[in-house]
């Protein structure tokens, strides 16, 4: 009888204690590495990450390079979220150079690898490649665009991948340099493969205001920070991000926040890293 109520007891204490872990995972973390650092950033906490295009599904990689990287990511012990960088810098997306064929037959070709390499989302931020000439018409531009993405939405409908576009700051492009803007286009796409990255180190960049994040909340589905001055990971400066994390509160965001920085960082860094960000999640969802 005594073993019994030890055993109930045992089961109740663990019960309890899972219970309270999963009320304090309010936001997933991830953090955009290198893959060979895998095992470093999981044993830090991060138990998603994000590698880049160009390194992993690109279609300029041959297929035994790509059926490598297949086995590495197979392999590892955190899942291969999200892949960035979606075009290469020569390719353009906008403005009056572009190859339409070009663009959605290099697409089609990424979206079938992301879908063999179970990656959720492509980030679509490619600064060069969607830049446009100095006194170009950004309406037409933006016109041109948004017909462009209904059609790479569809293709990446096609093979259960989605396109989170990204607003970048002004020093990286002159076309689309806030989430107002980028919300505007997801919009007008309208296509459930195709949604908003708002990403808060550009935007503390811009000055764009965290409402921002709450008007985009119908579109919202990726979200990335760094540290403002040299875009360093969270905790090396100390930087403040709860009022952008009040408003994904209020937005209701149910997605991942990955971090997005430089790389060469201790296993120490990136440690303390995740703890001095789940700390200001908690603080903020806690309120």
């Amino acid at each position: 009888m005594k073993s019994r109520i030890t055993i109930v007891l045992l089961l109740l204490s663990i019960f309890l204690f899972s219970f309270q872990f999963e009320k304090k995972t309010y936001l997933r973390l991830g953090i955009v590495a290198p893959i060979d650092k895998d095992s470093l950033v999981f044993s830090a906490g991060f138990k998603i990450f994000g590698e880049s295009v160009g390194r992993m599904i690109s279609p300029s990689l041959s297929e035994e390079k790509f059926k490598q990287n297949l086995e590495l990511i197979r392999n590892a012990k955190g899942k291969l979220y999200m892949c960035n960088v979606m075009f290469p810098g020569q390719m353009k997306i906008a403005g009056p150079d572009v190859i339409e064929k070009d663009v959605l037959a290099y697409a089609e070709v990424l979206f079938s690898r992301a879908e063999l390499a179970k990656v959720s989302v492509i980030v679509l931020g490619s600064g060069t490649a969607r830049k446009i000439p100095d006194g170009y018409e950004v309406e037409k531009a933006k016109a041109d665009f948004i017909l462009l993405c209904k059609k790479l939405a569809a293709s990446a409908g096609k093979h259960h991948v989605k396109i989170a576009l990204e607003n970048l700051q002004s020093q990286e492009t002159n076309f689309i340099t806030n989430v107002k803007t980028a919300a505007e286009i997801v919009r007008a796409v309208n296509h459930p493969n195709f949604g908003l990255n708002a990403d808060i180190f550009h935007m503390r960049r811009e000055n764009e205001s965290y409402q921002s994040i709450i008007n985009a909340a119908d579109v919202l589905i990726h979200c990335e920070i760094a540290e403002h001055e040299a875009r360093t990971v969270p905790g090396i400066k100390g930087d403040d991000f709860k009022p952008y994390l009040r408003a994904l509160k209020e937005a209701k965001y149910k997605g991942p926040i990955f971090i997005e920085a430089g790389a060469n960082y201790t296993p120490v860094q990136i440690a303390e890293s995740y703890q001095f960000l789940t700390k200001q999640i908690e603080a903020v969802y806690t309120e």
